[in-house]
């Protein structure tokens, strides 16, 4: 997604933030990042680019070992050959009980086939592509709520690229003017919101998107903005924590605490503000969203 696709479809997708504002169908912990859930499972969300090395490793792992059984949703791509792809890849790493599946629209999340594969997972995947074709397809869908009871129940969620973008609420839709910062320069839409409080970003460091999450948190100070970066993995663990390991950055955006200027005014309006905290992990880095703290290494 590009912000050349036009102002017209950022006004669209403006007006549909609106209409669906008001909760999130897939909200399964607190408001707050890192809220504690009954029982959830752990998201893996590359920020997109190749997978770091160790992915597919942890990803089985968390699901329960080689056996687990694994599905694989290109919801995003519209490259037919991604399911195939991403179900040989698993399946090199060592998994036994892959498949994907072909949801491309909401009348596909309709099929009890499809339903019925996705609630028997504790291990789903969603490729990279345009996160907006993920969400019109499983937004208030079954297999949408599948997806939620997975993790829920404790599987594990993997994405990458759209598939990591999806999982905030709102999430970033790609449209916008991405050269300022000023009031609504960036299209947000709802997302399935598997990661309250927070505002996903992928392809961070490598395509310069420091612009379009800043400006998101300065007018949505309550949300933590969490840019991730190519071959770098921001892993949720169960009780909210994060852990990153690859090759690059995650960014994390803090605007809670700042004296904020512009937000809330009309559109095209100078964003200012003073006071934003930053912070910049690496590999093997923790940190509590609820402090907004890093954490001490892992012992």
């Amino acid at each position: 997604m590009i912000a050349s696709r036009g102002a017209s479809r950022f006004a669209r997708s403006r007006r549909g933030a609106s209409r669906f504002a008001v909760g999130a169908l897939f909200l399964l912990g607190s408001a707050a990042p890192g809220g504690a859930a009954a029982e959830r499972g752990h998201l893996l969300l590359c920020g997109g680019g190749e997978l770091p090395v160790q992915y597919w490793t942890k990803f089985l792992e968390l699901a329960g070992g080689p056996a687990a059984p694994i599905v694989v949703m290109p919801t995003a791509s519209e490259r037919p050959e991604a399911g195939p792809e991403y179900q040989a890849e698993i399946s090199a790493a060592g998994a036994t009980s892959v498949r994907w599946l072909p949801l491309a629209t909401a009348e596909d999340a309709h099929r009890p086939d499809f339903v019925a594969a996705i609630r028997g997972a504790r291990g789903l995947f969603l490729t990279g592509g345009d996160q907006n074709r993920i969400t019109a397809a499983l937004r208030g869908t079954p297999a949408g709520e599948s997806v939620a009871a997975v993790y829920a129940s404790g599987g594990v969620l993997g994405g990458t690229s759209a598939g990591t973008a999806c999982m905030s609420d709102p999430m970033i839709t790609g449209e916008g003017d991405f050269t300022i910062l000023s009031a609504g320069s960036v299209g947000r839409a709802p997302g399935l919101g598997l990661l309250p409080g927070v505002l996903l970003d992928q392809h961070f460091v490598a395509r310069k998107r420091q612009n379009r999450l800043l400006a998101s948190v300065l007018e949505r100070p309550d949300l933590l903005g969490v840019g991730v970066d190519e071959r770098t993995v921001l892993w949720v663990k169960p009780d909210g924590s994060y852990e990153i390991f690859g090759e690059g950055w995650v960014e994390i955006y803090d605007a809670a605490g700042a004296t904020i200027r512009g937000a809330g005014e009309s559109a095209g309006t100078s964003l200012a503000a003073d006071g934003v905290r930053l912070h910049l992990l690496v590999g093997g880095d923790r940190f509590d969203p609820v402090a907004r703290r890093r954490l001490p290494p892992a012992p």
